[in-house]
């Protein structure tokens, strides 16, 4: 698993995920809605973290910017 998630990519999904995290812990975002986008926080928040992110294989993207 190479590193494909570049270090703004990942401030991106952190910031993004921390904000979505806080919305619902402040019952802005509720219901199914919020499942669904805390899911996606955890996602974000673990392709942030490992620098790998599976949907960007079949697509070709790379914002680590080191050559494959």
């Amino acid at each position: 698993m190479k590193t494909n998630v570049g270090i703004i990519d990942r401030v991106l999904r952190s910031v993004v995920a921390v904000a979505i995290i806080g919305l619902y812990s402040t019952n802005i975002v509720a219901g199914t809605l919020g499942i669904v986008l805390i899911v996606l926080a955890i996602v974000f928040l673990l392709t942030a973290f490992l620098g790998f992110c599976p949907l960007y294989l079949p697509f070709g993207i790379n914002t680590w910017g080191k050559k494959k």
